[in-house]
């Protein structure tokens, strides 16, 4: 048996596991009524789908999309404390909030693999009061535009100056951090030579913060002047005046060059694909971002479109974070009527799995590959926390259904264990398990899967919501 055997071979469910954070019974029949074209033709247009339940649910969270002046007045008013984290702090505990109950779920998957990809860790000191705005004016502006526009938003932003040091870089010594990581993890991957990296940060001299105002200035005093050569680009950059617009046109050229290419639609076939993606679908999909001059939108169109993909089920395993989520989304669990308590549980419950969101420390972002995330501890926090969730145990003021029974096995009680088990897989995987792992959950209870179910049987009293995260520790929900 493989794991597309653990799959239904089903292309709408396909598509749902790869560009959402998992099925809800909600997704599952909106997909099936639209058909994948219109539906994806909405994901890839956010703005078209109304959002209210997420909408107000971030409304809970009133700094997590401040701005740099926002915040510095909250410290001026005393609502805030100098250096506070409580801005970055709601921005982290919305994140699965958001990944869990948005609609526009393509674009909040894009969010977080942009956030990854070109990663400020959050929450961290030095970007207390520009983080928030990272995430708004950088990341979610343009999740789903083009890659250039949203490097050149980044190389100018605040957060990432500060994040990797360009905004301490002068003429006089030019800091080579941000040059580095904008070759080797931004845009071209390891192709670059050290004197590529030295020419590119003397190009990105006087991309600085106002120490006063904490945003983003071009301080032409600092900018190192004198031809530079960066793969292929070059530039006199003659004046200290011109030279913000000469740092942007060998960003244009990096987001544009054939490297930057395949490195982007590589970590997006390893996204949506696979570990090692098909050789034919990445140079495929190259000239799409190429032909298409970066935006994002027409490549993940080709992407899921491709043969590729609809023969990739069972070729991606979910993260930690994905698997926490995607746990919340099948369980439909709702929000908590009024606080944030449920929410900042949930960051901690994906923390303890390894895996806090926005939160890993280099600049490379989290891995995205199986092995990455393969150990056994890190599988049974997984396995505690779909029990704690799924009972109620933590968090405890999730809306959940009055009776889990009706709710995932249906107002009739089946009549054996087998029909049990099939109908709560079926409500939780979209599946059902295959024979083997069927007949070993009903042993789990003392039974087979013939066995007749009793009005009184712990499987469908106390011991209810062990089947249900048994069901959800199983190999087929642990796929993308």
């Amino acid at each position: 048996m493989t794991a597309a055997d653990l799959l239904p071979p089903d292309p709408l469910l396909h598509l749902l596991r790869r560009a959402t954070y998992g099925p809800t019974p909600a997704a599952v029949a909106e997909i099936r009524k639209l058909g994948a074209a219109a539906w994806l033709d909405a994901q890839l247009n956010p703005a078209s789908i109304t959002d209210t339940v997420a909408d107000s649910l971030v409304a809970r969270f009133p700094w997590c999309r401040a701005t740099i002046p926002a915040i510095r007045a909250g410290v001026t008013a005393k609502t805030l404390k100098m250096y506070d984290w409580s801005p970055m702090w709601q921005l982290s505990f919305v994140t699965p909030v958001r990944a869990i109950w948005s609609r526009r779920q393509l674009f909040e998957v894009m969010a977080e693999f942009w956030s990854n990809h070109l990663n400020v860790t959050c929450p961290t000191g030095d970007v207390w009061d520009s983080r928030t705005d990272y995430d708004a004016a950088v990341i979610r502006k343009y999740a789903l535009g083009s890659f250039a526009d949203l490097l050149k938003a980044s190389a100018r932003h605040p957060a990432m100056l500060t994040y990797l040091d360009n905004r301490w870089s002068t003429k006089a010594l030019p800091n080579e951090n941000y040059g580095r990581e904008l070759l080797e993890l931004h845009t071209v991957g390891l192709t670059y030579t050290e004197s590529d990296v030295k020419n590119a940060a003397r190009l990105l001299t006087g991309l600085t913060v106002d120490a006063t105002t904490g945003q983003y200035r071009y301080d032409p005093a600092q900018h190192a002047v004198g031809a530079v050569t960066v793969l292929g680009f070059s530039h006199a950059n003659a004046s200290t005046t011109g030279g913000e617009q000469a740092a942007l046109a060998l960003l244009d050229y990096l987001a544009l060059h054939p490297a930057t290419a395949r490195r982007i639609v590589t970590k997006l076939c390893v996204r949506f694909v696979a570990d090692d993606p098909p050789a034919t679908l990445v140079t495929s999909l190259v000239k799409v971002y190429l032909d298409n001059r970066s935006a994002i939108a027409p490549v993940l169109r080709a992407l899921f479109t491709s043969a590729e993909f609809a023969a990739s089920i069972g070729a991606k395993t979910r993260t930690p974070y994905e698997d926490i989520v995607a746990t919340l989304r099948t369980l439909d669990y709702g929000p908590e009527p009024s606080g944030t308590k449920a929410a900042e549980s949930l960051y901690w419950i994906c923390a303890n799995a390894g895996q806090a969101p926005l939160a890993w420390a280099p600049p490379n972002g989290y891995p995205d590959v199986a092995p990455a995330w393969a150990s056994p501890s890190g599988q049974l926090v997984r396995w505690n926390a779909h029990l704690n969730v799924g009972a109620g145990y933590w968090p405890t003021t999730l809306v959940r259904p009055a009776s889990l029974v009706a709710g995932f096995a249906g107002t009739t009680t089946p009549a054996t264990y087998g029909a049990l088990i099939d109908a709560v897989s079926t409500r939780l995987l979209q599946t059902t398990l295959p024979g083997p792992q069927r007949d070993a959950l009903a042993g789990f209870f003392g039974k087979t899967p013939a066995s007749p179910v009793k009005a009184k049987d712990p499987a469908v009293d106390w011991m209810f919501p062990y089947l249900m995260a048994m069901l959800l520790n199983s190999p087929t929900f642990a796929l993308r």
